[in-house]
């Protein structure tokens, strides 16, 4: 296996571990699910902001470097906001199954309409078998008519339900199309930028946007904003959790999951994000004793097997020489033009 793909396999098993660690903490500390996840963009960003100064890295520079930080901060506040958002009013297997499910999709077809190396017939049936395999494994209570674990109880089948369905496979939708967007841009460095830089900071300005909604959430939250009379035990355990929270699925996992975009295309980095889905089944199998129905496991088994294709697959063959020459010609019609552009980035980086 290459590095590449050892490092988005690390990072789809640790975002697996990040739901049921999130969800734990919720528990202990009475948080929504929206709260959690402001607290984990906001601790995350700042350890990742605390790491830096501690090596007395570079800090960003130039507006090309602050945009993308922005633009990162704000994508990530969309994915994680939307997929609460759509949990709240449908629920968490259907938002799971339309966000995760939806990422690789969107990200294949903009590569694919940029101009990028298509899947081919073995990239096409990975790519099939595993979203089969995760609706067959998430989908189970969609599928079923069921409710799963609903965020908004009450009137299914009615109006009112169907539109809050709607409006959630909405959200959901959005906040895949952010990840996309995050996973795409991602797969660009910008020069001189690191990508724990892009994350820290980014991270850190998605958690102050999302603390106005999570203050919201909480208010209306039965018990107030957060759980008083917390003992000792709990607060240890709570500092634990959080503690697991930030450093795995948070820094550690995003921090793999860019250094794989350097060498994998985007859409095999979206396509193994669905290692999280899998890893959180496993773990709710040995640690909490859930248990799989025939559906389940036969996704599980599905999902898994497309999962190791696409991790031990060949790298892609380098460009033709005639594709590189292309792509020479194009770079060169717009050289002088870029290298005014290039200088003056560097200077203002230099400043």
């Amino acid at each position: 296996m290459r590095f590449s793909m050892l490092c988005l396999t690390l990072c789809g098993v640790l975002w697996g571990t990040g739901g049921l660690l999130g969800s734990l903490l919720g528990q202990v500390a009475g948080l929504s699910p929206l709260s959690v996840a402001c607290i984990r963009l906001l601790a995350g960003g700042g350890l990742m902001v605390a790491f830096l100064l501690l090596i007395r890295a570079r800090r960003p520079r130039g507006r090309r470097a602050w945009r993308r930080i922005a633009v990162n901060g704000l994508l990530s506040a969309v994915f994680q906001g939307c997929y609460f958002g759509a949990i709240s009013l449908t629920s968490v297997s259907l938002a799971t199954l339309v966000t995760i499910g939806a990422a690789p999709v969107i990200v294949t077809a903009v590569e694919r309409a940029r101009g990028g190396r298509p899947l081919g017939l073995k990239g096409v049936i990975t790519q099939g078998l595993a979203l089969v395999g995760l609706v067959l494994l998430v989908g189970g209570p969609v599928l079923t008519g069921g409710a799963g674990t609903t965020g908004s109880p009450g009137a299914a089948g009615s109006g009112a339900g169907a539109a809050a369905t709607l409006a959630g496979c909405g959200l959901a939708l959005a906040s895949a199309a952010a990840f996309a967007a995050i996973t795409l841009i991602g797969s660009s460095p910008v020069p001189g930028l690191r990508d724990l830089t892009v994350n820290g900071y980014g991270f850190t300005l998605g958690g102050l946007i999302l603390v106005p909604f999570a203050a919201t959430a909480m208010a209306g939250a039965p018990g107030g904003a957060f759980r008083s009379g917390l003992t000792v035990p709990e607060l240890l355990a709570a500092a634990g959790l959080l503690a697991g929270l930030v450093i795995g699925p948070t820094a550690v996992a995003y921090t793999l999951y860019y250094r794989g975009l350097r060498a994998e295309s985007a859409s095999t980095a979206a396509l193994l994000t669905l290692l999280e889905p899998l890893t959180a089944a496993v773990l709710g199998i040995v640690l909490l004793g859930d248990r799989l129905g025939v559906a389940g496991i036969t996704g599980a088994v599905i999902l898994g097997a497309a999962l190791v294709r696409a991790a031990l697959a060949p790298a892609p063959a380098p460009a033709s020489p005639s594709a590189l020459t292309e792509a020479g010609e194009r770079r060169s019609a717009g050289g002088s033009e870029g290298e005014q552009a290039g200088a003056a980035e560097a200077v203002a980086g230099e400043g």
